[in-house]
């Protein structure tokens, strides 16, 4: 198991000014303000840093802007994340080239095959790029689940270093802890949960890859440093917090999927004064009006003071 990348490594979100240009100044601060959280990596372009909706162009962008604002503190992960092998080798080239310290790559799709073309395509992303490989399993998004036999194996064939799970199937999670275990632990199995660390950490995981952690980091670095000491007490006082946090996703209405869950951590960290606008790339529209007052609602009563009142917030994009 690569030791570099145990821990909190949060899925840094990407600021958008209100004309729809990469914000320097909000990443540079949100990326600074993590760091100073003490989380142990970042992980840039991923769903939640908004790979999907991303020209070359603007991966490219993100992904030096990043390099710049870490400066080697923590190790740095780039989702290379394309429908194809051979498109997500070249995203992967760039981010060598760029510093990356290790690969996030999801299961090819649109074209969708068979288990044996899913690893292929892992196996030739290994072969093609000299950096730690983590397999993205995010079922909803690319209509495949990653089997934990075969992750088992390529981590044991050298070929992935790691594993990052948004499935939300707490069981095949369970099972693949074990099944790492059992195996002498080939794989960094990290989960990609918000409101369950607490459990996967009780069932082994090497750390986490939280959303929420850009809003608010402390709680999920207090927690990962409570589970190493065997305090599970505090792992699971801290998780209680981060759950009642999390309901600034489920408080809006009239959006859902990404406009709802990026759009809300988005309208925290605007009002919080991390991000000048909580502005959304295109098609996705902004939360606004009854929204942002809803998730600032949820921010006052867990504790977090924003600093910048919903009318601010709505204005900013317009």
């Amino acid at each position: 198991m690569n030791q570099q990348f145990r821990g909190v490594i949060p899925p840094v979100v990407t600021p958008l000014t209100a004309d729809q240009k990469l914000d320097r100044e909000s990443f540079t601060r949100s990326i600074n303000r993590l760091i100073d959280a003490g989380v142990d990596g970042l992980f840039f372009l991923g769903s939640s840093g908004e790979v999907a909706f991303s020209t070359d162009e603007r991966r490219r962008e993100i992904i030096e802007t990043a390099i710049a604002a870490v400066d080697h503190r923590v190790p740095v992960l780039v989702g290379c994340i394309d429908t194809e092998t051979n498109r997500v080798i070249e995203h992967a080239k760039v981010a060598h080239e760029l510093g990356a310290d290790a690969i996030v790559a999801t299961a090819p799709f649109y074209a969708l095959g068979g288990l044996p073309e899913i690893e292929r395509h892992f196996r030739l992303i290994h072969e093609a790029v000299d950096l730690p490989l983590f397999a993205y399993d995010i079922p909803v998004c690319v209509h495949v689940k990653l089997p934990g036999d075969l992750l088992i194996k390529l981590g044991l064939d050298g070929v992935l270093a790691g594993v990052k799970d948004s499935s939300n199937d707490d069981v095949a999670f369970r099972f693949l802890c074990d099944d790492n275990r059992k195996a002498g632990h080939p794989l960094t199995v990290l989960t990609g949960q918000e409101v369950v660390v607490d459990g996967a950490y009780m069932a082994g995981a090497d750390g986490s890859v939280p959303g929420l952690g850009n809003v608010e980091c402390t709680g999920y670095v207090r927690m990962w440093k409570a589970a190493e000491a065997g305090d599970w007490k505090t792992v699971r006082e801290e998780q209680d917090k981060l759950a009642a946090l999390m309901r600034i996703v489920t408080v809006t209405n009239g959006v859902s999927g990404f406009g709802a869950g990026v759009g809300a951590f988005k309208t925290a960290m605007a009002l919080l004064g991390i991000f000048d606008t909580n502005q959304m790339p295109n098609p996705v529209a902004p939360l606004q009006g009854a929204n942002v007052e809803a998730v600032d609602a949820v921010l006052r009563e867990c504790g977090l003071t924003p600093v910048r009142t919903p009318e601010e917030v709505t204005l900013s994009t317009q």
